[in-house]
């Protein structure tokens, strides 16, 4: 499997694993949107068996088209060269660069037109050179670490999507993750999925601001 094929990236995974909600919790979330409820139980240890990878249906907030979000399941990953789901983050210095007047490419009219929102209860990615032996096969792997955004029941990864497929954006990463990986999805605060889906979104490329916490696998 390969991440962004863009820009000679073709080796490089990001994230591959996330925990998503349930199609449920996610139509709960818009609907007691404004009335302080909380509606996602928190969980310290989400389940590997129900994390998403690419390949898996997840539910996404897309636009409704009448200004509102709508809960849909869409899969991750796009397909390339035969290979279905080979595609599934999207470095957003390549959407952007497609965006220029004469660019063009895989992700330009998902970036125009089908930036969503992707709610998650963590993501995971695998450190570059620290390794653990698998439980499965006795041999060592890379080893994984979850991120949370300290203090939230879930938040929101940014995303793009086209025909019922999405990928999610990938940034330069943060001081958060920056000792694991060198790149991070692009985790939306507060108040900033309307940015996202607005006109501005090519501001949020810079997460610096952004905290999150780490565990390891």
């Amino acid at each position: 499997m390969v991440a962004d094929e863009q820009e000679g990236k073709g080796t490089e995974t990001v994230c591959v694993r996330f925990s998503p909600l349930t199609a449920e919790e996610a139509q709960a979330v818009l609907d007691a949107r404004g009335t302080g409820r909380h509606t996602i139980r928190y969980i310290e240890t989400p389940d590997p068996l129900r994390d998403a990878r690419p390949g898996s249906q997840a539910p996404l907030f897309v636009p409704d088209g009448a200004g509102d979000l709508k809960v849909a399941t869409l899969e991750w990953g796009f397909p390339l060269d035969g290979r279905p789901h080979a595609v599934f983050n999207t470095r957003i210095e390549s959407a952007l660069k497609q965006l220029r007047p004469g660019g063009r490419g895989m992700w330009a009219k998902a970036i125009a037109q089908g930036r969503c929102l992707v709610p998650v209860r963590a993501f995971y990615e695998s450190h570059a050179t620290e390794r653990v032996v698998s439980e499965k096969t006795g041999r060592p792997v890379r080893r994984e670490y979850r991120f949370r955004l300290p203090g939230a029941r879930a938040f929101l990864l940014a995303a793009v999507q086209a025909d019922g497929i999405f990928s999610i954006v990938t940034t330069e990463p943060n001081a958060s993750v920056a000792p694991v990986h060198d790149r991070m999805p692009l985790v939306l605060g507060p108040g900033e999925s309307s940015v996202w889906l607005g006109s501005e979104f090519a501001s949020l490329a810079d997460r610096r601001s952004v905290s999150l916490t780490s565990c390891p696998e």
